[in-house]
C-alpha cells in the first residue's frame, strides 16, 4: 500500500459539501478539485494551512481534534498553551484566571509554550553563524510553511532551520521535569492547545523526527469556550492561582509577526499570510532576491493570532499581546524572566535535543512520475494540452486552473472535454453532442446544480 505523504487534520464532510468551489479557488497548493458536486482533496499537495476551512460557507470542512476525555488517561496532565490563547480574552480577564480554569477542567500543569523561545533564540544565533547553513535560513516555526516548501519549493528545503520550535522544546522540558520528580513516562500526558490545523498535523506526523513528544491536541476554539464559561461561573475571590512564571516581552510576542525576525542577526524579513509567502519564495527561488540572512515565514495573516482555530479578531489579539508585553516590561533576552531561569537550569539538556533528528526531505507536488524519463514525457504532454486550454483559470472544469487540469489529464485523472471552451469547439465541429457535454458537466458539478433551487444563497428562500 502506498504510504501517505502527510497526516491531515482537515476533513471534508461530503454530505454537507455543496461543491461551491470556494475552497478550490483559495487553496495555495491547488490541492482541491470538484467531482460529482463535492470537493475532493489531493492529499500529497495539502499543507493543512486551513484556507479552505476559512472560506467554506456551509462548514463542510472540519478540523480534527483528540477527545478531551483522553487527558484523564494520564496521572500528570500538562496543558501546553500558546500566548495567543491569552490574547483571545479581554484585558479584564487575567492570565491567572485562565490558568486556574484550565486546572479546574482537569490539567495538573499549565505551561506556555513560548517559555522555550529563550533557549531557541540563543541557539538560533549560533545556527545562523554556522558557515554550513544555507542562506537565507528559513525558520521552522510554522509547520504549514515547512510543508509548503516541501511540496511547492523543494529546492529551498535545505534552507529550513533544523531546530525545533518552542512548542517541542517546552514539551521536552515538561516531560523531563516531571520524570525528574519521579513520574513515569507513561503517566505523563502532554496536550497542546492549537490555534491552527497545521500544528495538529505536525504533532500527528512530525516533519524532521520520528515521533512527537506531545500526546494530543485540543482545538483552541473548543478550549476557549470551556475557559470562558468557567470564568463566568467562578467566584474570583476563590480563584486558586497556580504557580506560573511569567513570560518576558520577547517571549510573549514570539508567535506574532516579527517575533523571530526582530531578534535575528543580519538582514532578516518577516512575511505572513500564505499567498504573500508564496509570492516571496517564488522570487527567492528564481534569484530575484538575494543577500538575506534570515526569513520568518508564517502561513496566517498576523501569524498565530490569525490562526483558523482562534476566536477573537486577530488585530485585537495582537493589540492585547503587545499590551501584555509592555506590562511585562521591555527586557533583553539576557534579562530572563523567573520562568526562563527555571527552564535555563535544563538548557544543556534541551540544547542536546533541540536539533531535528531526521533530515527534512522535499516532496514535490509537481512530480508527474517517479521515473524521470516518464515524468519528462508527461510534462511535454501537459504543455501540448495547454495549447488547447483557454488559460483563464475559470474553474468550471472542476480544477483550480488550466495548468492543474492539464496535469490531471496527463495523470489520467481528468479529461480535456471537462473544459467548457473545448466542449464548445467540439460541439461546433460535431465531435461532441450536447447531451454528452451536459453529462460531463454533471459528472463534475453533480446533477443538483442543474435543477432550480430557491434555497441557495442569494435566492428567494435563502437557507444558509
Amino acid at each position: 500500500m502506498e504510504k501517505k505523504f502527510f497526516h491531515h487534520a482537515l476533513r471534508i464532510l461530503k454530505d454537507v459539501c455543496i461543491g461551491c468551489s470556494h475552497c478550490m479557488r483559495v487553496c495555495p497548493t491547488e490541492a482541491l478539485r470538484v467531482f460529482d458536486g463535492k470537493a475532493e482533496l489531493i492529499e500529497d499537495r495539502c499543507i493543512d494551512c486551513g484556507e479552505c476551512f476559512r472560506v467554506c460557507p456551509v462548514h463542510a470542512i472540519i478540523i480534527e481534534q483528540d477527545d478531551f476525555s483522553k487527558i484523564f488517561d494520564y496521572k500528570h496532565r500538562v496543558a501546553l498553551v500558546p500566548s495567543v490563547l491569552m490574547g483571545q480574552f479581554p484585558d479584564e480577564i487575567s492570565d491567572s484566571e485562565i490558568y486556574s480554569v484550565l486546572q479546574d477542567v482537569g490539567f495538573t500543569w499549565v505551561y506556555e509554550v513560548e517559555h522555550g523561545a529563550s533557549i531557541l533564540q540563543r541557539t538560533q544565533l549560533d545556527y545562523a553563524k554556522d558557515e554550513i547553513a544555507n542562506k537565507p535560513v528559513i525558520s521552522s516555526f510554522c509547520p504549514a510553511i515547512v510543508r509548503l516548501i516541501q511540496v511547492k519549493f523543494p529546492s529551498l528545503v535545505d534552507n529550513i532551520m533544523l531546530l525545533r520550535p518552542p512548542l517541542d522544546i517546552s514539551a521536552i522540558y515538561c516531560r523531563k521535569v516531571l520524570m525528574d520528580e519521579g513520574a513515569k513516562e507513561e503517566e505523563i500526558g502532554i496536550f497542546y492547545v492549537t490555534p491552527c490545523a497545521a500544528k495538529i498535523a505536525a504533532v500527528k506526523a512530525p516533519v524532521g523526527e520520528g515521533h512527537s513528544r506531545i500526546n494530543g491536541v485540543i482545538n483552541m476554539d473548543f478550549i476557549y469556550n470551556r475557559i470562558y464559561k468557567g470564568i463566568k461561573h467562578k467566584n474570583k475571590e476563590k480563584v486558586v492561582l497556580p504557580k506560573q512564571g511569567h513570560l518576558n516581552s520577547v517571549e510573549i510576542q514570539w508567535s506574532l509577526t516579527n517575533g523571530e525576525a526582530n531578534h535575528a542577526k543580519g538582514r532578516s524579513l518577516a512575511i505572513d499570510e500564505v499567498h504573500n509567502v508564496i509570492e516571496f519564495l517564488e522570487k527567492l527561488e528564481s534569484d530575484e532576491i538575494a543577500e538575506i540572512d534570515f526569513l520568518e515565514l508564517r502561513a496566517c495573516d498576523e501569524s498565530c493570532a490569525g490562526g483558523v482555530l482562534t476566536t477573537a479578531n486577530r488585530f485585537l489579539t495582537v493589540e492585547r499581546l503587545r499590551n501584555r508585553a509592555k506590562r511585562a516590561g521591555a527586557k533583553a533576552m539576557d534579562e530572563v524572566s523567573e520562568s526562563s531561569k527555571v527552564i535555563a537550569d535544563y538548557e544543556d539538556y534541551l540544547k542536546r535535543h533541540i536539533r531535528l533528528s531526521v533530515e527534512i526531505k522535499p516532496r514535490s507536488m509537481y512530480k508527474l512520475d517517479e521515473d524521470m524519463a516518464k515524468a519528462m514525457r508527461k510534462m511535454q504532454r501537459a504543455r501540448k494540452v495547454m495549447c488547447y486550454l483557454p488559460g483563464i483559470d475559470c474553474g468550471l472544469c472542476g480544477a483550480p486552473s488550466c495548468q492543474a487540469l492539464a496535469e490531471d489529464i496527463v495523470q489520467k485523472k481528468g479529461s480535456i472535454s471537462q473544459c467548457v471552451f473545448v466542449q464548445k469547439m467540439m460541439e461546433k465541429t460535431k465531435t461532441l453532442d450536447t447531451d454528452h457535454a451536459f453529462r460531463i458537466m454533471e459528472r463534475v458539478w453533480g446533477q443538483d446544480k442543474f435543477i432550480k433551487n430557491c434555497k441557495k444563497k442569494g435566492a428567494d428562500h435563502e437557507s444558509f
